[in-house]
């Protein structure tokens, strides 16, 4: 009989976590019939101990919110990537015990560009100052040749992100929020806000704009979406965000090579069963 092996995402809140449903979809098309994918309610007072509980059957961890720096001190080794923003996403648990912690979410956002044909630009956008954003940043040091315009809601938002831009190598400039019409008319626009924030730029869309590249996926489209995708302008979204970083941590943990169009078909029709 083979040795079951786990892994799991966890989070809080964690309820909607689309992830179990993507792990278990690339496990049963690559035959794991041996390995399950959980999700779990943890905080930031809970991760230690959950940690600790870890034995030998367990693979890796998938992390979101709260959880992406509080995992470091628990940690082996971290990835130069995970390193480059103080967050990690993903944590392999290796056969000699050790604890090592990646990012996904960087390269994630570079592969999705990437499927979408974006694969240089001259400058870009940033809609929003937290931790999605910073993550934008690492993945705009990749494709991006000039200067980075991160849209912020206060000056303490605008050193953060100055302070990434020295860190990662990107000549960030500063806009105040109330001037974010202007960002749309960038080759790329990057949305890392909370649901809602950018509804109001919906009107704003120029009538030939470049890509967008939205980080949510549920409610979608964005209403920002929907109007940039009504001009026939390339769109990339919170799902092929999550499946190209979930990509990763199923290579990552298994060994093999995860099966993308299964993964985004899966994800895809959790989504659409939500909203029915």
């Amino acid at each position: 009989m083979s040795v079951t092996r786990r892994a799991a995402v966890l989070g809080s809140p964690i309820a909607h976590s689309l992830s179990p449903v993507l792990h278990r979809a690339a496990y049963t098309e690559l035959g794991l019939d041996h390995w399950s994918y959980d999700r779990f309610e943890v905080d930031e007072a809970g991760l230690p101990g959950f940690v600790e509980g870890l034995d030998s059957t367990w693979a890796g961890l998938s992390l979101t919110m709260p959880l992406k720096r509080a995992i470091m001190p628990m940690l082996d080794g971290i990835s130069d990537t995970a390193a480059s923003v103080e967050a990690v996403n993903t944590v392999v648990l290796t056969e000699d015990g050790r604890r090592l912690g990646d990012n996904t979410d960087i390269p994630g956002m570079v592969a999705a560009l990437r499927e979408r044909g974006v694969e240089k630009v001259g400058t870009a956008a940033v809609l929003g100052a937290g931790a999605t954003a910073s993550s934008a940043l690492a993945a705009l040091a990749e494709i991006c040749t000039g200067p980075v315009t991160a849209y912020v809601r206060s000056e303490a938002r605008a050193d953060e992100m100055r302070g990434w831009g020295r860190r990662l190598g990107v000549d960030v400039r500063v806009a105040d929020w109330a001037e974010a019409d202007e960002a749309l008319r960038a080759p790329l626009v990057i949305a890392t806000t909370p649901a809602g924030t950018t509804d109001a730029l919906a009107g704003a869309v120029p009538s030939a704009p470049g890509t967008l590249f939205d980080v949510l996926y549920d409610p979608w489209p964005t209403a920002l979406a929907s109007r940039w995708a009504a001009t026939g302008a390339g769109v990339v979204g919170g799902l092929d965000l999550l499946v190209h970083q979930a990509v990763l941590q199923v290579e990552q943990m298994t060994g093999l090579d995860a099966p993308l169009a299964v993964m985004r078909a899966a994800g895809e029709a959790a989504l659409a069963a939500r909203t029915h």
